[in-house]
C-alpha cells in the first residue's frame, strides 16, 4: 500500500481554484478518524475499499490521507462523461486510486471488480460514496474483493470534546470505568447535539452551522431523495417524515403514525407502504440509521419486541428538521433527552466499528428497554442505559439490573459491564458493580 508521504497526483482539474485551496486548507487541519485504521487494515487486505456515509461526514478527506491519486466525479464532468463511455480509463493511475462518488456512475462497479481479480494485489482503490445505489448495480458480489467501510460524522471524541480515558473495548472486557470530572456542561451538550459532526461545520457559528445542516436536508428532501434512484418522490411529504422522525427520535415509532404524519391540508396522507419506500430511500442516502433489536434468549416469560429505534445518523439532522436550537432544546428536557440518547448511540456505533462490534437495543412484552446494547463477533456483550442527568443514574441503575435478570446466560454469557451512559461528571464504578460512563470521557 503506498506510503502516506507519496505525493498525490490528481485529475479533475475542473475544480476552481478556491475549491483546490479549500481543500488543501482541509487536509491541513485533518482531525484524525477512528475509521483511520480500519481503512488501511481494509486496504492492506483487499483490492478495494467502498467508504460508505451521509455527504459531508469527511469520506473524501479520510480516503486522500491514503490515496495516492484521485478522481472526483462530483465535480468532473469530463471525467464522468468518461467514466459511462470507458470506465477503465477512470481507474488508471497510482494506487491505491480514489474514485470519490463513484455510485454517480454504477458501471464502474463492476470494472473494479474485474480490475482487481486482473491486478491480484490488495490496496489498489477506494471508493467513496454518499448514496447506495439499487441492488442490481451491485448484484455481482465483490465477495473476497471489495470490502465495505462506513463512516459516520464526527463522535466526541474526534472532535476533542471527549477525553477517551474510557475506552468501549475495554469495558467489553470488563475492564472497570474511571475519569476525572469532565468540565463539559449541559448547555454545551446542547450545542454539540444541535450542531453534529459534519467537520465543514465546525469552524463555523452555531447560528452558521444550524443553517448549514438546514439546507442539507432541504437539499435532500428537493433533490437527493428523487435522484438516488430515479423515482421522484414529494418534497413537501419527505419533510413532514423528516419531522416526524424528528418529534419521535429514538423511539419505536411506527409506519403507521409516520404515514399519518404525511398528510397535508387536503389530508390525504402516504399509506404504509409509501412510508417504507420513503424511509428505504433515507437510509440510502445515510441520512437515517435505525437501531435493531437485540437478538436473544430470555428465562422470563416475556417476549423480545423485534421493531428497531428510530434515529438520525446525527442528532443534528433531527434539530435541523424541527427547525430548532440549542436554547430551544435546552427549554425542553423531554426532547434534550432523546436527543442526547441519539447524540450517545453515534458515537457508540463510532466506537464500536472499531471493536468489531454492533449496537442494538433492547425491548421486551413486559415494557422494559435497554437503551443500547453493544455486542462483540466474539459473542462479549455490554448493556448501557442513556441518561442526560446524574440525578436519574439509580433509576438506569435499576433498569439494568431487572434486565439482568431475565437475560438467560447459559447461551448469551454474562454481560462485561453494565452501565449508565450520562452527560457529565465523574466516571467510576458503583459498589452494585454498576459503570457511571460520562460520554464526555468515553471513546473507541
Amino acid at each position: 500500500m503506498t506510503d502516506l508521504s507519496r505525493s498525490r497526483s490528481v485529475d479533475g482539474q475542473s475544480r476552481s481554484g478556491v475549491e483546490a485551496a479549500a481543500a488543501e486548507e482541509s487536509a491541513r487541519v485533518y482531525r484524525p478518524r477512528v475509521v483511520d485504521r480500519q481503512l488501511r487494515d481494509l486496504l492492506d487486505a483487499v483490492g478495494a475499499v467502498v467508504i460508505e456515509g451521509p455527504k459531508a461526514c469527511g469520506k473524501t478527506a479520510t480516503a486522500r490521507r491514503l490515496a495516492a491519486s484521485e478522481v472526483l466525479l462530483d465535480v468532473d464532468d469530463t471525467a464522468r462523461e468518461t467514466a459511462a463511455i470507458d470506465p477503465g480509463l477512470i481507474l488508471e493511475g497510482a494506487t491505491p486510486r480514489l474514485v470519490d462518488e463513484w455510485q454517480l456512475e454504477p458501471k464502474l462497479w463492476n470494472r473494479v471488480r474485474r480490475e482487481v481479480d486482473d491486478r491480484r494485489q490488495a490496496g489498489q482503490f477506494i471508493l467513496t460514496g454518499s448514496a447506495v445505489p439499487p441492488d442490481e448495480t451491485t448484484r455481482h458480489s465483490g465477495a473476497g474483493r471489495i470490502s465495505r467501510l462506513q463512516m459516520r460524522p464526527m463522535s466526541l471524541f474526534e472532535l476533542g470534546k471527549s477525553s477517551g480515558s474510557i475506552s468501549l473495548r475495554e469495558l467489553l472486557g470488563g475492564e472497570p470505568a474511571r475519569s476525572p470530572a469532565t468540565e463539559f456542561t449541559i448547555p454545551e451538550l446542547a450545542i454539540e447535539i444541535s450542531i453534529g459532526g459534519w467537520p465543514g461545520l465546525r469552524d463555523r457559528s452555531p447560528e452558521q452551522a444550524l443553517q448549514g445542516i438546514r439546507g442539507y436536508l432541504d437539499e435532500i428532501r428537493r433533490t437527493d431523495i428523487s435522484r438516488i434512484d430515479g423515482v421522484r418522490r414529494d418534497p413537501e411529504r419527505v419533510g413532514r417524515i423528516l419531522r416526524s422522525l424528528a418529534r419521535n427520535v429514538s423511539t419505536y415509532v411506527a409506519e403507521t403514525t409516520l404515514a399519518a404524519d404525511t398528510a397535508g391540508s387536503d389530508g390525504a396522507s402516504l399509506s404504509r407502504n409509501a412510508v417504507r419506500d420513503y424511509l428505504d430511500a433515507l437510509k440510502r442516502l445515510f441520512v437515517v440509521e435505525d437501531q435493531p433489536a437485540w437478538d436473544t434468549h430470555l428465562r422470563s416469560k416475556y417476549r423480545l419486541r423485534r421493531a428497531p429505534k428510530r434515529l438520525f445518523v446525527d442528532p443534528s439532522l433531527a434539530v435541523a428538521a424541527l427547525r430548532a436550537t440549542p436554547e430551544r432544546v435546552l427549554r425542553d428536557m423531554n426532547l434534550f433527552g432523546f436527543l442526547f440518547e441519539s447524540l450517545v448511540v453515534r458515537d457508540l456505533r463510532v466506537y464500536a466499528q472499531a471493536c468489531d462490534a454492533e449496537v442494538l437495543q433492547y425491548h421486551d412484552s413486559n415494557g422494559l428497554e435497554v437503551d443500547a446494547i453493544v455486542q462483540a463477533a466474539d459473542g462479549n456483550w455490554a448493556a448501557f442505559e442513556i441518561k442526560l442527568g446524574g440525578g436519574r443514574i439509580e433509576e438506569g441503575a435499576a433498569s439494568l439490573k431487572k434486565f439482568a435478570k431475565q437475560i438467560d446466560i447459559s447461551r448469551s454469557g454474562e454481560a462485561a459491564m453494565l452501565g449508565v451512559i450520562v452527560g457529565t461528571g465523574y466516571g467510576y464504578m458503583r459498589e452494585d458493580g454498576i459503570a457511571v460512563i460520562p460520554i464526555t470521557a468515553l471513546g473507541p
